[in-house]
């Protein structure tokens, strides 16, 4: 025997369909109306039914989900509702399983067949227990009381990596431009000037040989490296002297001459003042000048002194002509 519920989703559907419109055709206004109120008369029908399957596939606590998956579930089994075949009852159930079968394996992954094989667990996020029982947030639960300090000390070995080379350029910047220099003051014999005017444009370097840019170049890169092992990887000299294939009191001279040299430049850059400024006692730190100036005159300088004082005798002429001069003006 047919329940009534099965009746009636049946001519709901029955107006669906009836308002289709046909070959494509835009929908008139009136079929709109019918179409949605059948709809809904679909969703009332079957609301318990809804109710039933979300509580049978364990997601009650996915409701609106569920809920909204269900209704997709109506309007696909109404696109596919074929009377012949079976009544609308059967499509919907079937929908309505398969939509909450595949939400259920989204929210909940331990279901799946894949998760039962390595007995994996779903844990909720924001319901997260304690070592003390209480219950927690997946923000607290996830916390790095560390970050903070981590991320400070990263940054600051950054900035002093960033730092050091800018030194170690700067500095040799330097050797290059005082060894350029060096080269093209120092006098040639007539020979090598005469060989070295017959070279070609691109074997010179502004004017001097490229031989000899090459050797200096090769002098640099060698100091380079014995600074920053020395001054910044805390090498040692017999280390650096076995490296570079020079002796240990000349890799001490190198590092002694650019540890000067590099000091200097960075009292001297703005961009270091930090840097020169954190090895230098408080001190011999320069101090911000205070501002001593008043906002009154000062009385010391000459145009600010009284000349002299002299007494004017109110009953003198030229005394009462002003006084007169005054009265008048004032009429």
């Amino acid at each position: 025997m047919t329940s009534k519920t099965t009746l009636a989703l049946e001519a709901a559907v029955a107006v669906i369909l009836e308002n289709r419109p046909k070959d494509g055709a835009t929908p008139t206004n009136r079929q709109r109306v019918n179409v949605d109120r059948a709809h809904a008369q679909i969703m009332k029908l079957i609301a318990p039914r809804i109710r039933h399957f979300v509580r049978q596939y364990g997601l009650t606590n996915y409701f609106e989900d569920a809920e909204q998956c269900c209704a997709i579930a109506v309007h696909r089994a109404v696109e596919a509702y074929d009377p012949e075949k079976a009544q609308f009852t059967t499509f919907v159930n079937w929908q309505i399983r398969g939509e909450l079968q595949s939400l259920r394996f989204r929210v909940m992954t331990d279901q799946r067949p894949s998760a039962k094989r390595v007995a994996a667990t779903t844990v909720s996020l924001n319901a997260i227990v304690d070592s003390d029982g209480e219950m927690g947030s997946f923000l607290d639960a996830v916390e790095d009381e560390l970050a903070v300090e981590t991320t400070e000390s990263a940054a600051s070995d950054y900035l002093a990596g960033e730092a050091k080379s800018s030194l170690i350029d700067a500095y040799v910047d330097q050797l290059r431009k005082v060894g350029m220099e060096a080269l093209a003051r120092r006098p040639l014999p007539k020979r090598q000037e005469a060989a070295l005017r017959k070279e070609l444009p691109r074997l010179r370097v502004n004017g001097i040989a490229a031989a000899e840019v090459e050797k200096l170049e090769a002098t640099i890169a060698r100091e380079r490296e014995i600074v920053e092992g020395r001054l910044f990887s805390g090498a040692s000299l017999e280390q650096l002297a076995a490296e570079t294939g020079v002796t240990a009191e000349r890799v001490r001279q190198i590092t002694k001459r650019a540890a000067k040299a590099i000091a200097g430049i960075a009292a001297a850059d703005p961009r270091f003042t930090v840097m020169a400024e954190a090895g230098r006692p408080a001190s011999k730190r320069p101090q911000a000048r205070a501002n001593k100036a008043s906002i009154l005159p000062d009385a010391a300088l000459p145009h600010n002194r009284l000349s002299h004082v002299a007494a004017v005798d109110q009953f003198t002429p030229n005394h009462q002509s002003f006084v007169d001069a005054s009265a008048a003006l004032m009429q």
